[in-house]
């Protein structure tokens, strides 16, 4: 009896850290809130900033009136050519997870906005590379303001609600193994 309490024990155990295991990269990530409109500064923004594989980019904006396109490469970023997207949102809450290394190119895809300098480049580390300078970013609750300064307030920064599970995880594992 006490050789199968133990088996059993060690069972609900290895299922807890697979379960962690599993979460564990999410968890890391960071989802950056992007209030997309003509105003900020994106690229002042994004270079301070340490984007890795697994984070997530919201654009959050006022459907019809702009959209989000994510561009092939550089030279199309760098000329606002929104002709041939690699992908194309316009619902207004529109969530990118960062999957590959490398650069991010985004911009409005409606006309003109672009060469107003309404477009993001975004450069993401590998998952495993160092941790993140910065784990929060101030929110804001206007962005009608232009200045370098306001830029940073069009942004913020959540916690995966993953992390709660893992908490949540390590009390049933606590429970349940005395």
């Amino acid at each position: 009896m006490e050789g199968l309490k133990l088996k059993q024990r060690s069972v609900v155990l290895m299922a807890v850290l697979v379960c962690v295991g599993l979460v564990t990269e999410e968890a890391m990530a960071a989802q950056y809130e992007v209030v997309w409109d003509q105003s900020t500064d994106y690229n002042a923004w994004a270079s301070g900033k340490s984007f890795k594989v697994g984070d997530q980019i919201v654009f959050k904006y006022s459907p019809g009136l702009h959209s989000v396109v994510e561009l092939a490469d550089e030279t199309a970023y760098k000329k606002c050519d929104i002709g041939s997207p690699l992908t194309s949102m316009n619902a207004g809450n529109d969530a990118v997870k960062l999957s590959k290394s490398g650069d991010h190119y985004f911009a409005c895809g409606t006309p003109g906005h672009c060469g107003q300098g309404m477009k993001l480049k975004i450069t993401t580390a590998s998952a495993d590379s160092s941790p993140k300078s910065s784990s929060k970013s101030p929110s804001s609750t206007s962005a009608s303001n232009s200045s370098p300064a306001a830029a940073s307030s069009a942004f913020a920064v959540f916690p995966s609600s993953t992390a709660v599970l893992m908490v949540v995880v390590s009390a049933i594992c606590l429970v349940f193994l005395p």
